[in-house]
């Protein structure tokens, strides 16, 4: 692993309890976050069975410290068959017993605020699993019953309703209609374990209400709304076809995606949100076509923020991340949300990769959901390259105002793992896929949620006793916590002392693009304060202007006359001198 030097850091994070209380009652705390992923079945094992779980968190909560982090977002934890990696939830209100139990859950949530970071927990409306009770309920139950309409059932079509209602497809391939005993069909978007809701019945959503109030009194800081633009429907009597619903709009109107009326859930949601002190907060993974659609799930009078995936989906390259980082911005000061700023997460190849990939028609980012759920082919990855890159977008992402989202293992310069075994993935986007396309752009998500490497050795490089339920590489040794810590220049100790800064250096939520660097392949941006970041999207060493270095991606080099240079694929913080 290439490291490089990092400017000096405090020798310790810093200790932020104490603090604790004023950050408590700051409604605004969300707006310019630093906020961790985790999802916990990948993070650390406490109970030596190869899953994570809530022991393993807390056992980390020291380590999240020194991180220097505001928040925890934390995937879901809910009694689950693992369908879809816990994102078909039995139950809403209680957690998986292989995670942990509801009072370890208090126990976390205790830790973690307990040193001055919040917990967001992870809330999937969308659908549930076919275990959950409602569902078994609706499955006994018979045509036309209240059971069944809390969930979207219809007759099939021909003459025995032998085929179904529509041909449409799953987004994880396949159709997205299964048959039951007694000849119904019912919808799921995504696999068939998961049934789509239907949130026209009153005790849909009167059930959401009671699940937001029971984590929200049990101390959670905000939620994270999975497929938050798909929970509202209109299935027509007679439904178009594949091909027909591709050609329809996604401008409020679609069937099936980004309705208009699904912000009449969120203002619901939203006095809920407000019944607390400080107001819980939302933010919506919301996959919509424009920013003015993205928008109005950042209203305040609905979850109040929404991701913006722009970032991730971008080549790196200069003029793309100008652009999205002024329209985004711009959409921000109109909504009077907050930017957010991604670049991993648990459905994407991880940025060091993607970065490490040569160009797939200029976008390395997405080529749909195949190639962006993929990873490519292995030797076609530029490891160093990528990780370079990765470094540079990281340090570029965490000076912008607005909230910046982790993901864990990042911070370690992890890779995509991309060698597993047919037979030991999980992600049911890879069991979708066609036999012929595996390997190619049908590898599913599982390469991003491997397990965390805490040692540099052991049965699982640290993450538990007992190994780990997805496979290891065995360069997971040199990127794992125990090989970085401490190191100089490792990508770590680059994240703490970035972290570290940026909490030093954050005011207010605007920056002031400099247009004597921004040139080229470079681009430099002031924050309030004299706090410059200046990143070289390009492949020759620029120039560095005057100031303090706060934080490096990668080692200045020496130029004429001694002037700093800055190498190809990498960013600088500099403090600029008091005029």
């Amino acid at each position: 692993m290439t490291t490089h030097p990092t400017s000096a850091r405090p020798s310790d994070a810093p200790d932020r309890s104490a603090d604790a209380a004023q950050r408590g009652a700051d409604a605004d705390w969300w707006r310019q976050a630093a906020v961790y992923q985790i999802y916990p079945r990948s993070f650390a094992d406490g109970r030596g069975d190869g899953m994570g779980d809530f022991r393993g968190i807390i056992s980390r909560v020291p380590y999240l410290r020194q991180l220097g982090i505001d928040a925890v977002w934390l995937s879901p934890f809910y009694p689950s068959a693992l369908a879809d990696g816990g994102y078909d939830v039995d139950d809403y209100r209680d957690v998986d017993p292989r995670i942990g139990t509801l009072e370890e859950f208090d126990e976390l949530v205790a830790e973690l605020h307990g040193v001055g970071i919040k917990v967001i927990v992870d809330i999937v409306p969308n659908h549930s699993s076919d275990r959950h009770e409602w569902f078994r309920e609706a499955l006994e139950s018979p045509r036309g019953s209240n059971a069944r309409r809390r969930y979207i059932f219809r007759d099939g079509r021909g003459e025995n309703g032998q085929l179904p209602p529509a041909d449409w497809e799953s987004v994880f391939g396949g159709p997205a209609w299964t048959q039951v005993p007694d000849g119904q069909w019912y919808l799921h978007s995504f696999a068939k374990e998961q049934p789509d809701f239907n949130w026209e019945h009153p005790e849909v959503r009167e059930d959401f209400l009671r699940t937001l109030r029971f984590w929200s009194d049990r101390g959670v800081d905000g939620f994270r709304i999975d497929v938050a633009h798909g929970l509202s429907k209109d299935l027509a009597e007679d439904l178009p076809s594949k091909a027909e619903l591709e050609e329809i709009p996604k401008d409020g109107n679609h069937p099936l995606w980004d309705r208009d009326e699904v912000h009449e859930i969120y203002a619901e949601w939203r006095k809920v949100f407000d019944e607390y002190d400080p107001p819980r907060i939302g933010v919506a993974e919301a996959w919509v076509e424009t920013a003015q659609r993205r928008a109005k799930y950042a209203s305040p009078k609905g979850l109040g923020q929404a991701f913006s995936f722009d970032l991730l989906e971008a080549d790196f390259e200069a003029e793309d991340f100008r652009r999205i980082v002024s329209d985004n911005l711009a959409q921000s000061a109109e909504t009077g949300s907050s930017s957010t700023w991604v670049l991993s997460n648990h459905d994407v190849v991880r940025h060091a990769t993607r970065y490490g990939l040569p160009p797939r028609d200029g976008r390395p980012g997405k080529q749909g959901v195949e190639w962006i759920m993929a990873g490519g082919p292995e030797d076609e990855i530029d490891r160093e390259l990528g990780l370079r890159r990765a470094r540079a977008a990281t340090l570029f992402e965490l000076a912008l105002p607005g909230s910046a989202y982790l993901y864990q293992g990042e911070e370690l310069g992890l890779h995509e793992v991309v060698d597993i075994l047919d037979d030991q993935r999980q992600d049911p986007a890879f069991w979708r896929s066609a036999p012929g396309d595996r390997g190619k752009d049908g590898l599913g998500r599982d390469g991003c949620r491997v397990p965390l490497p805490w040692t540099r050795d052991g049965s699982s490089f640290g993450f538990g006793e007992d190994g780990s339920h997805l496979p290891q590489p065995d360069w997971f040794a040199e990127y794992s916590v125990e090989g970085e810590e401490g190191l100089e220049g490792s990508t770590l100790e680059m994240y703490r002392a970035a972290l570290a800064r940026r909490r030093e250096l954050q005011t207010d939520e605007t920056l002031t693009w400099d247009e004597e660097l921004c040139r080229g392949e470079v681009l430099g941006f002031e924050r309030p304060g004299g706090w410059l970041n200046v990143t070289n999207f390009g492949d020759s060493p620029v120039a560095v202007p005057e100031g303090d270095v706060l934080v490096t991606s990668a080692e200045l080099e020496s130029g004429p006359d001694g002037q700093r240079m800055l190498p190809g694929a990498a960013t600088v913080w500099l403090r600029r001198p008091q005029r």
